[in-house]
């Protein structure tokens, strides 16, 4: 996983509320056995309407979404986050957020801000003009250009992980030694354990 220090660019002004995982990637696309090319399929209902924010070339290639409250409800499909990454989206900030998506996203190295509604609205407002957003997770902060700056709350182990780009298979390889050793003991003092190989 990249890690995750500081985010910065123009963000889709997107706002919508209860924006459910099938909305994020629809279900006919969950039949994929590889995470590349789930961006095609991301918010597919959305981007079928008339001057929608995903098609909006001015915000190509924008590495968040400033969305509304319950972000990511609905199903747990882990799709979703993948269906984000692949668009290149590092970074959601909203008000509320499925518990499910915000752990599958903080999971595939996607930060989820949670700011009040007033915050948003003016997010909305910088990112709607095509101005940059700048997330600095160190100092848990959002700024902008004009001076704005919101802070936000995150889970210490979750900030730690997505800094040091370690996700759940690199937590497991660091404690590859003590794993080792104790499977080590488990096997001298419990040698029936040891599967027999055939010859």
């Amino acid at each position: 996983m990249t890690p995750v220090t500081t985010i910065e660019g123009r963000a889709y002004p997107f706002g919508r509320k209860n924006v459910d995982t099938d909305v994020i990637i629809p279900a006919k696309w969950l039949k994929t056995i590889t995470r590349a090319g789930l961006a095609k399929g991301a918010f597919e209902t959305v981007r079928a309407e008339d001057g929608n924010v995903f098609d909006d070339p001015a915000y190509a290639g924008a590495p968040v979404i400033i969305a509304g409250d319950n972000f990511g409800c609905g199903s747990s499909r882990e799709h979703a986050a993948w269906a984000l990454d692949d668009m290149g989206v590092k970074a959601v900030i909203a008000p509320s957020f499925s518990d499910i998506f915000s752990g599958n996203a903080y999971k595939n190295g996607i930060l989820t801000v949670v700011l009040p509604q007033a915050a948003i609205d003016r997010l909305m407002e910088v990112a709607a003009a095509g101005d940059p957003i700048h997330i600095d997770l160190e100092h848990q902060s959002v700024t902008t250009q004009f001076q704005d700056r919101f802070g936000f709350d995150i889970d210490p182990f979750r900030k730690s992980c997505l800094m040091n780009g370690t996700d759940e298979i690199g937590l497991t390889l660091a404690s590859d030694a003590a794993i080792g050793n104790y499977e080590g003991r488990k096997a001298g003092a419990r040698p029936w354990l040891k599967p027999e190989i055939a010859a």
